[in-house]
């Protein structure tokens, strides 16, 4: 983006002079002569499960003066990945075994000069100083719904500096161009959790061999929505997922054989695009379970997630003694009872009236 001090050349001048370039991803609309595959997808990427044809971007740098052997060439240093923000920490540049690239014909094959592989690993603690995704559960068999818990991401005095809104902003927004990667300040409606995102899960319906389970997420920022968002969940009866409604769904296994983590996210034209604060800020889809007769109850909360993700940020639960709980059986027990010695009173006035 900055072509630095380039006074040294005084023809062909390069595109950019510095020793530590920035790189920005192009946008789809630059012309044909300007692409190379799986270019220009303006700095969005999806996750490989939602979308593997967009979860791959590449560029082409051509860097001279770095000689034209494997031994003159020199690794690069200090990557950094901006998506925007801080959050990703990549590993030193290290030699691989050279990639092979397909001739357009399909029948010869050439091989690069050399090949660096870099790993850049995402944290949550790096990307934030604090969470930004909450959890509020509810259930059929309890009227209590349990809330994000109060200050979970931030608190109403000092969640910004201009403090949360009531009401939605009469304009809208500063909008980033793209041209440099930035944070765009957030605007949040005022809660007590003060939370960017929630998301709820209600224990909807209870059938004979099956059970139902809502999941709604909010976005309570009036500054930006989220584009191919997508949650991770882990719950025990996955492995019995029956039907998903109005999201897509695939199953991720990352202990093996054990499947309890589904990955979920919007159907494209659909609800695809989490809209921001407001009436349109939010989706929702229904999941359908078969009951393991060996595993399934409403008993200890087992009905509810023990984990979830909003695009990769851990999203935080209410404490574990908060749940909605199933009605104290030992209270049934006594109210049957006091029936049941109701009705034998009741069965035996006719039969001393008849006696007299």
């Amino acid at each position: 983006t900055l072509q630095g001090d380039c006074s040294k050349f005084k023809s062909n001048i390069p595109h950019c002079c510095s020793r530590n370039p920035a790189i920005v991803d192009l946008l789809s609309g630059v012309p044909y002569n300007s692409q190379i595959a799986n270019c220009c997808k303006g700095g969005v990427l999806a996750s490989w499960a939602q979308d593997p044809d967009n979860s791959v971007a590449a560029f082409q740098v051509s860097v001279g003066q770095a000689g034209t052997s494997n031994t003159t060439v020199k690794l690069p240093k200090n990557f950094t990945l901006m998506a925007p923000g801080p959050g990703y920490t990549c590993s030193p540049a290290r030699t691989v075994k050279s990639s092979l690239f397909l001739s357009s014909d399909g029948r010869r094959h050439t091989q690069a000069l050399m090949t660096w592989n870099v790993t850049c690993t995402y944290s949550q603690f790096l990307a934030q100083k604090g969470p930004s995704c909450c959890v509020s559960l509810s259930s059929f068999y309890n009227d209590t719904i349990v809330p994000c818990q109060t200050c979970t991401c931030s608190c109403e005095n000092n969640s910004t500096a201009d403090g949360c809104l009531l009401t939605a902003p009469p304009q809208p927004t500063t909008i980033s161009t793209g041209l440099t990667p930035r944070q765009v300040p957030l605007q949040l409606q005022c809660t007590p959790d003060m939370c960017p995102t929630r998301i709820h899960w209600h224990v909807k319906q209870n059938y004979k061999g099956y059970w139902r389970a809502k999941i709604t997420i909010t976005n309570r920022n009036y500054a930006s929505n989220y584009s191919n968002w997508n949650i991770v969940v882990q719950h025990p009866n996955f492995n019995n997922l029956t039907e998903v409604f109005s999201f897509s769904y695939k199953g991720l296994a990352p202990y093996g054989t054990i499947n309890d983590t589904a990955m979920f996210w919007g159907i494209k034209y659909f609800n695809d695009m989490l809209m921001q604060a407001g009436p349109d800020g939010n989706v929702q889809s229904e999941l359908l379970f078969q009951k393991d007769p060996q595993t399934f109850s409403f008993r200890q909360g087992w009905a509810f997630p023990q984990r979830l993700y909003f695009n990769g940020d851990v999203c935080v639960l209410p404490a574990p003694d908060a749940y909605p709980w199933l009605p104290n059986s030992s209270s049934f027990l006594r109210l049957n009872r006091f029936d049941v010695l109701v009705i034998s009173i009741l069965v035996s006035l006719p039969l001393l009236f008849i006696q007299f």
